[in-house]
């Protein structure tokens, strides 16, 4: 097998972690000590990159209020993270499918398969891109441990000549992620405990930037009142009792008024509560939710 091994330098992410040489002859409560330690260091790592993680969530938001979509591509573990992060966004935000979607190199099979070497086709990234075709209203977003994978490079620098604002989020300092994107979020989580197993420190710390990015976007384009998802799809019993105690909670009426104007507006949330505090009908509820841009506070302030 004719195999072409191409030299990234050192890695982070690839090092030895000296502070876990001895974890295969501990106990296992002295084991698991050691991961939690490790797992410490993550917040911390992350706290460090939020001015970038604030200047991504400002691009992000503005692309949606032109009518783009945030879509990410990722490859193993970090392409999960990104269809996982993607696919809550429809249930917690009311948003349509197409507005954040995730993308793994080697397609939904990877999801649940490992495809390994799917993550060398740079051209594959870029023929995604084209697929789907992305215009400069959208945002890419490039998730990548080592900030070298070919295949997000490929979509990077296919969204970049089409003229999109593009993102990366990495676990390694001065990669080629970082040449090729607008804003680079690299949280440095340090070597992992297992070297090399990038679906622990660096997984985590992908994860806790991903729900910032959607979460901090939605917040911002009026998808949240207060700290209430009020643009949430009940959907199941659980959610339909969500909804109930979310406008109890906002307006101060009691279950049965709750439940009786949710039941008018076919349970959407943000016109309940709209209704309730201006005292208005459906339709005038709209106008106002219209005339805020969706915002809540907003249209109660009208």
């Amino acid at each position: 097998m004719d195999t072409k091994i191409k030299k990234t330098g050192c890695m982070i992410t690839e090092s030895n972690n000296k502070d876990t040489t001895d974890i295969d002859s501990v106990t296992t409560l002295e084991m698991v000590k050691l991961m939690n330690m490790q797992d410490h260091l993550v917040a911390e790592a992350v706290e460090k990159e939020l001015p970038y993680i604030a200047e991504a969530i400002d691009y992000i938001s503005e692309g949606f209020q032109k009518g783009g979509r945030l879509l990410y591509f990722g490859a193993g573990t970090s392409g999960r993270l990104g269809v996982l992060d993607a696919s809550e966004c429809m249930p917690t935000f009311g948003v349509n499918e197409e507005m954040v979607q995730g993308y793994i190199a080697g397609g939904d099979y990877a999801l649940r398969n490992a495809i390994e070497g799917a993550e060398d086709d740079y051209q594959s990234g870029a023929d995604m891109v084209e697929e789907l075709n992305i215009n400069e209203k959208d945002i890419v977003v490039g998730i990548t441990a080592s900030g070298n994978t070919p295949y997000v490079l490929g979509a990077i620098e296919k969204a970049n000549n089409i003229g999109c604002t593009t993102i990366g989020v990495t676990n390694n300092p001065d990669t080629k992620l970082h040449d090729a994107c607008r804003v680079t979020i690299a949280p440095l989580v340090g070597p992992e405990v297992i070297q090399g197993s990038t679906r622990m420190k660096a997984g985590t710390s992908q994860k806790l930037v991903l729900n910032m990015l959607t979460t901090g976007s939605m917040i911002k384009i009026g998808k949240v009142y207060k700290n209430y998802m009020v643009d949430m799809k009940a959907t199941n019993n659980k959610l339909f009792d969500r909804a109930i105690r979310l406008v109890m909670e906002t307006t101060k009426v009691s279950y049965d008024k709750a439940l009786e104007v949710l039941k008018e507006c076919d349970f959407h949330v943000k016109l309940a509560i709209v209704m309730i505090q201006k005292e208005c009908n459906i339709e005038e509820a709209k106008e106002l939710l219209d005339s805020a841009n969706g915002y809540i506070a907003h249209a109660l302030d009208l």
